[in-house]
């Protein structure tokens, strides 16, 4: 496994002393102001353009991805963009759980606390019709959209749970609430890793007992992604009821605004529900 070093912290700060540090507002800052945050799939558009909105709130941003080579130009790019940010790149391969759990743990033990975990991993496979179908499709999508949140859920949950303000974010597709036929594997996939993030959010609800949940799990949702790449190649195409990766990313940064008994078991919507 590789670990781009390079950007990390000269020393790693006590535990004793992370404890205390609030992540919520305070002289002026933003929520997100010192927050330690993970984001998973992090050299793909969404996951760029993550890395930048969050680096520009001022996080500790901790991107992994299974491509090095994406992966530096993405934290290159934030690290550019936000002069003394610390924004660090860590080859990670998320159908690995012990890999998974190590990166977590190492998160954890470096800054002290972990209070995201924002999960990016895409793909897609589908067919014209349903009886087309082919079902190496589900066997490809199970591995990328659902193994990852499952072995990044298990991973980061207590440290989420422990940091007072941690949140899981899920990006999905309407189309698990209204699959078509040539969809089968993909919304299938996408319900599946729903239903997983809807469990961790009972989890996070249980803990917190009547006091409400310390952490939360929710689910961002939009119809489909669009970037300036896509427009670039496709100049004539409309992208209609798409949401640009740069407003995704701002959904992304906004959730820690919000109390986490409000968005935990939450599906919130970018595009109109179908």
């Amino acid at each position: 496994m590789k670990t781009d070093r390079n950007t990390r912290r000269t020393a790693v700060q006590e535990q004793d002393e992370e404890a205390t540090e609030m992540v919520t507002s305070t002289g002026g800052q933003g929520p997100l102001e010192g927050a330690v945050i993970a984001v998973a799939g992090a050299a793909g558009p969404a996951g760029r353009a993550t890395l930048l909105r969050l680096a520009e709130a001022g996080a500790v941003v901790v991107g992994s991805d299974s491509n090095p080579e994406r992966l530096a130009e993405a934290v290159d790019a934030a690290r550019y963009a936000h002069g003394g940010a610390t924004v660090i790149g860590e080859t990670v391969d998320l159908l690995d759980v012990d890999q998974a759990r190590e990166w977590a743990a190492r998160t954890e033990k470096e800054f002290g606390r972990v209070d995201g975990l924002v999960h990016l991993v895409g793909g897609w496979r589908g067919s014209s019709t349903f009886a087309e179908t082919d079902l190496t499709d589900w066997e490809t999508l199970h591995k990328l959209l659902v193994r990852t949140v499952q072995h990044t859920s298990l991973a980061f949950y207590e440290a989420l749970e422990r940091s007072g303000n941690g949140r899981f974010l899920l990006t999905s597709a309407a189309g698990a609430s209204k699959p078509t036929g040539g969809n089968a594997a993909y919304a299938a996939s996408k319900a599946a890793a729903e239903a997983w993030t809807l469990a961790m959010a009972d989890g996070f609800r249980k803990a917190g007992g009547e006091q409400g949940p310390r952490a939360a799990a929710a689910i961002l949702i939009v119809k489909a992604l669009v970037n300036d790449q896509m427009r670039a190649e496709r100049p004539n195409a409309k992208f209609a009821g798409f949401t640009d990766v740069t407003e995704l990313a701002e959904a992304i940064a906004g959730v820690w605004s919000r109390p986490a008994q409000e968005v935990n078991g939450q599906r919130l919507w970018l595009t109109p529900e179908p």
